[in-house]
């Protein structure tokens, strides 16, 4: 499923609803995310699969997690369960980073967990500073070894490793072993501004 036209049409469509409950032209969200007018048009109308950097400064502008663009829509009653097959895929066109969602779309819960798998040699970089929400993120090594760097601080992850963090800063994950990593995110948002979500 992952960056198929379903998952697309389901960021243009979460994204435009976003946008609208907020009150923002396209103009302002531009604004506000230093993400181009043309290039969040072009996201909205499910014409143009953006990066995870992208989709993390939209969702920074609109005030929301990473993790819940992929979420929401599905109906006033939504299920507390959410199975594998049914748990949204996409990978990053720019790196072949793959998310998954694990968490049921549209429940009422605090936390956010998120299953990623970062190819060999890959790079990722959020880079979106204070947000107007607070969020706190931890990272769990399943499998693999990566090197995170949050802010000036760089930590070598090994498996079983787990990290906190406050999403304010810039944060990068890198992968520079030869195969695949994979760990689970979880996030919360504080909306008193403290701090405490995903990514």
């Amino acid at each position: 499923m992952d960056n198929s036209p379903d998952i697309n049409a389901h960021l243009a469509a979460r994204l435009r609803s976003l946008r609208a409950e907020r009150g923002l032209t396209l103009d302002g969200l531009a604004e506000c995310t230093g993400v181009s007018r043309s290039m969040i048009s072009l996201i909205e109308r499910g014409q143009s699969s953006p990066t995870a950097a992208v989709l993390d400064k939209l969702a920074a502008g609109l005030g929301v997690t990473l993790a819940s663009l992929f979420s929401g829509g599905e109906g006033a009653d939504p299920s507390p369960l959410a199975r594998r097959a049914d748990q949204r895929t996409w990978r990053d066109p720019a790196t072949g980073y793959m998310r998954r969602n694990l968490s049921a779309p549209g429940y009422p819960s605090p936390i956010e967990l998120v299953e990623v798998v970062l190819p060999a040699g890959a790079r990722v970089t959020y880079d979106t500073g204070p947000r107007s929400v607070g969020i706190g993120q931890q990272v769990w090594m399943i499998d693999g070894d990566i090197e995170l760097t949050v802010g000036d601080a760089t930590h070598r992850l090994a498996t079983g490793d787990c990290l906190s963090m406050h999403i304010d800063q810039l944060i990068v994950f890198h992968n520079p072993a030869d195969r695949p990593a994979r760990y689970l995110v979880a996030l919360a948002a504080d909306r008193n501004g403290t701090g405490a979500g995903q990514r």
